[in-house]
């Protein structure tokens, strides 16, 4: 049992690592993700965050783009880019709302974005949402389409017998369209179902995204086919975009 006053950590509680350089708000995040039942790691400079996120490997990154050392996008790019830690949910914290910041941040990898002001309460919800923003138990756990295969399980995906290393955005999204094999994706039903964004503007987020994707998949990128002036969608033949 834990001392009175003290909260104890549930078991096999998902990890999540704050980095807020703002005191009062991080202790309130602190304070609130602990009630919730999250384990917390937390911390205000950049540079520490990203050796936490190496030595403690979270769960989930709850990331303020204003630190006093590292912009929070390089610690987004670095955690991003490490083998490591790449598979790591990132939430960005910002006070910056335009669609251009909100680009960039999904550009780097994270996948929500939540700008201040903000409901501590809504935040917690929207950290679970995208814990749980994985493939659904009931789908298959391995996707064969020609040469690609999709291990949802695992977080693996294979070409020709290869493993080729992606972000677990690109993950889902690669998963999204393979487990909708043959029916077109606009752009905004990925934005939607991907990133979480219900956006009335164009954005060239998914375009961006789906060239990364292909020339990761080498001779499988083919299967993502582009629908001009709709979107995407995968198919079960290799061909020409």
């Amino acid at each position: 049992m834990a001392p009175s006053g003290v909260m104890s950590t549930p078991p096999n509680a998902p990890k999540v690592l704050i980095v807020e350089d703002e005191t009062d708000l991080l202790r309130t995040l602190e304070y609130n993700f602990r009630q919730a039942g999250f384990e917390v790691v937390a911390t205000g400079h950049g540079r520490r965050a990203m050796e936490i996120a190496a030595d403690q490997m979270p769960a989930l990154v709850l990331l303020d783009l204003m630190l006093p050392d590292v912009p929070g996008t390089e610690v987004c790019r670095h955690i991003k880019a490490d083998p490591k830690t790449r598979h790591m949910h990132v939430i960005i914290l910002t006070a910056k709302g335009e669609e251009v910041d909100r680009v960039v941040g999904f550009e780097l990898g994270a996948d929500d974005y939540v700008t201040k002001p903000f409901s501590v309460r809504e935040l917690v919800l929207r950290a679970r949402a995208v814990l749980r923003r994985a493939v659904p138990a009931e789908q298959e756990a391995v996707l064969r389409i020609g040469e690609l295969s999709i291990d949802s399980s695992a977080h693996r995906v294979q070409v020709a017998g290869r493993e080729v290393i992606i972000t677990a955005l690109e993950f889902r999204l690669l998963w999204t369209l393979a487990s909708r094999q043959g029916r077109v994706q606009t752009r905004e039903t990925l934005l939607n179902d991907v990133w979480g964004l219900h956006l009335n503007v164009e954005t060239r987020t998914v375009d961006t995204h789906v060239k990364r994707l292909r020339e990761k998949l080498g001779t499988a990128g083919t299967l993502i086919q582009t629908v001009r002036g709709v979107g995407y969608r995968l198919t079960t033949e290799q061909g020409t975009d």
